[in-house]
């Protein structure tokens, strides 16, 4: 794996200006309490060029130099190792991590003075809080003492984001197979969730079965806050309390996925708390996904990411009008006021951007997306008839563009209602 963030290092060197240095800080910390951390997970850029994990800890990149590679990190320390778990050090950091050199990170404020020495370009990245916006100043402070001595004082910082941003919008196939991974383990969850869910349940209890499939699996942790509500709940966007009963007759919709490797999965199914959908659900589960299967068909080499938005939204407005749920067209966004997806990566929403010079931008192949269609009919919306209320249904897989279309990420999920009312026979 060494190998693949030293060939990562080195095309983003060859993107940058001559004369070049590029910074990048660990995450910070976050405590719960004054006794507890909440679990620590590195910064996405910073794992994504060197592989380290540990906090309290600085990359530098020097491209072209005889060391180009430079890792600033905590000191070995027994007594702190005795508490919270082992460090790799200097000698770690150059023996399993492929560092040319390795410092303390005590000497960071020290050293890093010297490295920008005539060094025209500084890129790190600015939206990031992790220090750099403190740090970079004080350095270059500290080096404009020294330019009478003539040493020549750098002419650009420029934000790294942009550039390592779409470097890491493109999946390599080590990318590629460990969301495969993440997948494979969300959708053993998402089917198992479907077998034993049954009234009189808890959304919480049910998200606990995602957590324990999840953890057996080796992905220890959700890549977010998991959803899990039913009946009505199944039509708040983002509801995460998941402290209600389920009930005979109502759906419930779970949007959860793990993290494996640091590589995230998102997948959304929606199904009945008892044996089987009601007519009501089935129609409305139907054109949901009508619309999953069409939007994904606009997924190719070429094509604008705007494509599956505009055809969810066209095959949901027409299934809203069969249904009599809807008069006028532009209406649709009361039942449907999402866009169809996200980048997805070693962030649930990845990095890159979505327009290009204004223009949505063209699908490439290696990049990997969420398609998510949804219906949410709340029970207070008015003038709706009843039997609709409190049906809320989203179906949600992750996608990778390929050469010549594209492909499922998460293929092991029964998405069709035949097959998930089966699981429940």
């Amino acid at each position: 794996m060494n190998k693949e963030f030293k060939d990562r290092r080195k095309r983003l060197g060859e993107s940058l200006l001559d004369d070049s240095i590029v910074i990048v800080a660990s995450s910070f910390p976050k405590q719960r309490n004054s006794d507890a951390d909440y679990p620590y997970r590195q910064d996405s850029n910073f794992l994504y060029l060197s592989g380290y994990s540990e906090p309290e800890s600085v990359l530098v990149i020097l491209p072209g130099s005889k060391n180009e590679f430079v890792i600033f990190c905590r000191d070995r320390d027994s007594e702190r190792e005795q508490w919270d778990g082992f460090r790799s050090g200097q000698e770690g950091a150059i023996r399993d991590f492929g560092a040319d050199e390795s410092y303390s990170i005590s000497q960071l404020h020290s050293l890093m003075p010297e490295l920008l020495t005539n060094k025209k370009n500084i890129y790190y990245s600015m939206s990031a809080d992790n220090g750099l916006n403190q740090w970079v100043p004080r350095w270059l402070d500290d080096l404009r003492k020294n330019t009478r001595a003539g040493i020549e004082f750098p002419e650009n910082i420029i934000s790294l984001d942009s550039i390592l941003h779409e470097m890491r919008l493109i999946k390599s196939p080590t990318e590629i197979e460990l969301m495969k991974k993440a997948g494979n383990i969300t959708c053993e969850a998402h089917t198992n969730a479907m077998e034993v869910v049954k009234p009189g349940m808890f959304e919480y209890q049910l998200e606990a079965e995602y957590l324990y499939t999840f953890s057996k699996n080796g992905a220890r942790f959700p890549a977010y806050n998991s959803i899990v509500g039913g009946g009505n709940n199944s039509c708040i966007l983002h509801y995460n309390e998941n402290n209600s009963e389920l009930f005979d007759g109502d759906l419930v919709l779970v949007d959860a996925g793990c993290e494996f490797d640091h590589y995230a999965s998102d997948v959304t199914r929606t199904f009945p708390v008892g044996r089987k959908f009601t007519e009501e659900q089935k129609l409305v589960y139907e054109v949901v996904f009508e619309a999953h299967k069409k939007s994904m068909e606009e997924i190719k080499p070429g094509n604008s990411w705007n494509k599956m938005h505009e055809k969810s939204v066209e095959v949901i407005t027409d299934g809203l009008i069969d249904l009599g749920l809807l008069k006028e067209r532009q209406d649709y966004s009361k039942f449907y006021m999402h866009r169809i997806g996200h980048w997805l990566g070693m962030d649930v929403h990845d990095v890159g951007n979505y327009k290009k010079d204004g223009q949505w931008r063209e699908l490439e192949p290696g990049m990997v997306m969420t398609i998510e269609p949804g219906i949410y009919i709340l029970d207070s919306l008015e003038g709706i008839d009843p039997k609709w209320l409190g049906i809320g249904i989203r179906i949600e897989d992750d996608v990778l563009v390929t050469d010549s279309g594209f492909e499922i990420l998460t293929p092991n999920c029964p998405r069709d209602i035949s097959d998930i009312e089966n699981l429940k026979a």
